[in-house]
């Protein structure tokens, strides 16, 4: 039986997050980042390793290439998780890094650009945290667009590359919040969209956020870089309005999908036309068995870890 969703490693608190440019004068823990080198030219859909950061490095996403021409296995990054955290007293969402969340974008020098410089996108994943704030139940568009700053405000500041949303555990109604409602998402995606254009914005198509993407005669699915299904070991084409070019039916969970699955979603992933193919928990093990069985599908090609 599959497991929905992720199983997390649980922490006093959750954390994650997001997006930016990569600028050239990176610093550890300031916005600009090292332009990156050349790629080597790889052909294929684009691969995603979400890392669970209160367990395992984020470096270790650079440590995948491809026996055949060098190019990365991994094209993104995604920091697992920050999270919208209630402040009571202000009765507002705010965002909020754990400890390790938190070491990996004040390590950005050593965590971050090494990747951005191999030409890998590094986006900050937002987290529900039990505290009754999510994406989907801002009172109102200008509530909406004060954490849109918040998240394009980190972006900047941590030289990101983009922000990933994350609908699970903000246990809406809690400290007296309200329930999710058709607007706010849209008001949350239109400004941090406003607020960053160029950067990533994805989405795990999940929770109440993911089917509320419409309000007002405003669809944000277009503002979205990518969507990608969200139940680890299965294939489900993710509901949103996206060219296939920026969908991942194909989810797995690295180390405990079999590999003939690895294989299987994505040889589907090839031969149905799907742009994206989407990893989770990458961690400091020699995992090349695992990536191989789907980089041979997707870039005919092994992978190689270099420790």
């Amino acid at each position: 039986m599959f497991t929905p969703v992720r199983r997390r490693v649980r922490m006093a608190a959750l954390a994650l997050s997001a997006a930016a440019a990569l600028t050239v004068g990176a610093t550890a823990t300031t916005g600009a980042a090292a332009a990156p080198a050349p790629a080597p030219a790889k052909q294929g859909p684009t691969s995603v390793a979400y890392v669970e950061v209160n367990n395992n490095s984020m470096r270790n996403v650079g440590k995948y290439t491809l026996a055949n021409g060098g190019g990365n296995v991994f094209d993104v990054a995604v920091i697992f998780a920050a999270n919208i955290n209630y402040d009571t007293g202000a009765k507002a969402a705010r965002l909020y890094f754990n400890e390790n969340v938190q070491r990996v974008l004040d390590n950005a020098a050593t965590e971050i650009r090494p990747l951005q410089q191999k030409g890998i996108k590094v986006v900050l994943s937002v987290l529900g945290n039990h505290q009754g704030a999510g994406f989907a139940n801002f009172p109102s568009q200008q509530a909406a667009s004060a954490f849109a700053k918040q998240l394009s405000d980190t972006v900047a500041k941590y030289g990101l590359d983009g922000i990933d949303f994350d609908d699970e555990y903000a246990e809406y109604g809690n400290n007296g919040t309200g329930q999710p409602n058709d607007s706010s998402f849209v008001h949350l995606v239109t400004a941090l969209r406003a607020n960053m254009p160029g950067k990533i914005i994805s989405l795990y198509n999940i929770g109440p956020a993911a089917s509320r993407l419409s309000y007002g005669g405003v669809d944000v699915s277009s503002s979205f870089d990518y969507a990608w299904n969200p139940y680890y070991g299965t294939w489900q084409v993710p509901g949103i309005a996206l060219p296939k070019s920026k969908l991942s039916p194909a989810a797995v969970e690295i180390g405990r999908t079999s590999q003939s699955t690895l294989a299987d979603l994505a040889r589907r992933t090839v031969s149905e036309g799907y742009g994206v193919y989407l990893t989770y928990n990458l961690d400091g093990a020699d995992r090349s068995a695992d990536v191989s069985a789907f980089t041979r599908e997707l870039y005919g090609s092994d992978a190689v870890y270099t420790p």
